[in-house]
């Protein structure tokens, strides 16, 4: 085993890793992933009880339990930029020893969840759902830093995604991942299933002109409009194509669900998005635990 580097490990004076300020025995095997700092304490308000509270610049992470079931939460931030160290350092809290800086030889893998929001792509779909990403469909750029391999239907899937939106070239390469079908499958009934479409930031990236204009004004409705075979694109956000790919690369379980709070076809908006998001919290904490 090669041992890893000072300046590639970070760890503090604590031994912890450097931006969650995390030791491994402070994380569960479920995760809760949260953008939003202070939507962790929303979630954690539904523990039992409550065993770590750690924080570091945006990164807050409460462990706890319902019942006998332990659970941890974890904010991310905004993009997928914070998902590349969330769940780089999440993954070393379980498969890098911290003493001898070696990947461990048995290797562990944990439940991703991310509780998010997102702006939905079908009319159909209405402020105030909720959408379980089937697959995590990247135009971040994220996962092309890394050997990302494409099975045989997703290499079909996104060079018809990039024929049709037209995305190749100055905006990067798409990339598609999978949500775990272990998680998903318990994520049925109430939610809209399809894909997820996650961009690098909120503006221009999601077809938004304010003041300057953008290079593909046409994204919205290439994006809810593009079909291949069974497949359409439900919803976008900014983090969980990132949180797919990471996971499939690093052997981690993963789902992304995401209250709906805008509707970009119908140009709507949520009256009580904060209500919808404690649904979603609700809702999911009571599934996770009944099979966790």
């Amino acid at each position: 085993m090669n041992r890893i580097a000072e300046s590639e490990l970070i760890l503090n004076s604590r031994g912890a890793i450097y931006h969650l300020d995390l030791r491994p025995e402070e994380i569960s095997n479920t995760i809760l992933l949260v953008g939003d700092p202070d939507r962790v304490k929303e979630v954690s308000k539904h523990f039992d009880s409550i065993e770590y509270q750690v924080q570091h610049r945006e990164f807050i992470t409460h462990t706890g339990y319902i019942g006998k079931k332990r659970l941890s939460v974890t904010s991310t931030g905004i993009g997928p930029d914070n998902i590349d160290i969330a769940l780089n350092e999440l993954d070393a809290l379980v498969n890098i020893d911290f003493t001898s800086r070696e990947i461990k030889p048995t290797l562990s893998s944990l439940n991703f969840i991310r509780l998010g929001t997102s702006g939905a792509l079908q009319e159909d779909i209405p402020v105030d759902s909720f959408v379980a990403g089937t697959h995590g469909l990247g135009i971040d750029n994220l996962l092309n830093f890394y050997r990302l391999e494409h099975n045989e239907e997703e290499k079909q899937l996104l060079h018809s995604f990039v024929t049709f939106t037209q995305l190749h070239g100055k905006v990067g390469q798409p990339y598609l991942s999978s949500a775990s079908s272990s998680l998903l499958k318990h994520f049925v009934t109430d939610f809209f299933q399809g894909i997820t479409t996650t961009c690098p930031g909120f503006y221009g990236p999601q077809g938004r002109i304010l003041r300057l204009g953008i290079s593909n004004p046409e994204l919205i409705n290439r994006l809810t409009e593009f079909r291949f075979g069974q497949h359409r694109i439900t919803n976008f956000e900014m983090e969980t194509s990132a949180i797919y790919g990471l996971s499939r690369l690093l052997g981690h379980n993963c789902l992304s669900l995401n209250a709906v709070i805008a509707n970009r076809v119908r140009k709507e908006y949520s009256k009580d998005g904060k209500a919808t998001v404690e649904k979603l919290i609700k809702k999911s904490l009571d599934i996770i635990t009944a099979f966790v």
